[in-house]
């Protein structure tokens, strides 16, 4: 018979096959408020795996760096993870082509340029033409700032 431990409460697999549980490694169990800290994390994680998204983009607490690290080598997904401040990091994985460009990015996406904000809302599955109004937006912005930026230097 199967036991499984998740935040102290057991599940016998045999008597309550209705009852979906999380696995996880024996040496990385979180805690009850980790676990709901990650509660989208993992839904992210299902969502990938059953083919709905070809990258993930999740904003986490960095104190969780150490779970969501090993949940995503255990479970042989590619990811990279950009540090957004002391507090919080951006999660991206997926798809490793997709994540061979995001690595590409600057690691605040405030920063990016227009191109690569429209490549990664695309990958995201944003909508197209949404993404194409923004891109002319955030486009025309970034152009406008250029101009200034010469303008005082000169």
């Amino acid at each position: 018979m199967k036991v499984y431990q998740i935040y102290n409460i057991t599940y016998f697999q045999k008597y309550n096959r209705s009852k979906k549980t999380a696995a996880f490694s024996a040496t990385q169990q979180p805690t009850p408020v980790q676990f709901n800290e990650l509660r989208v994390f993992y839904h992210h994680i299902y969502e990938y795996k059953k083919g709905l998204r070809s990258l993930v983009l999740t904003t986490e607490k960095a104190a969780n760096r150490a779970l969501i690290e090993a949940k995503l080598q255990k479970e042989n997904i590619p990811y990279i993870i950009k540090d957004v401040n002391s507090k919080n990091i951006n999660v991206f994985f997926g798809n490793k082509d997709c994540i061979r460009v995001v690595s590409t990015f600057n690691s605040r996406l405030d920063k990016i340029t227009p191109e690569q904000d429209f490549m990664l809302g695309i990958m995201l599955g944003y909508d197209k033409i949404l993404q194409c109004k923004r891109y002319f937006i955030m486009r025309d912005k970034f152009i406008k700032k250029n101009m200034k930026n010469k303008t005082a230097a000169e």
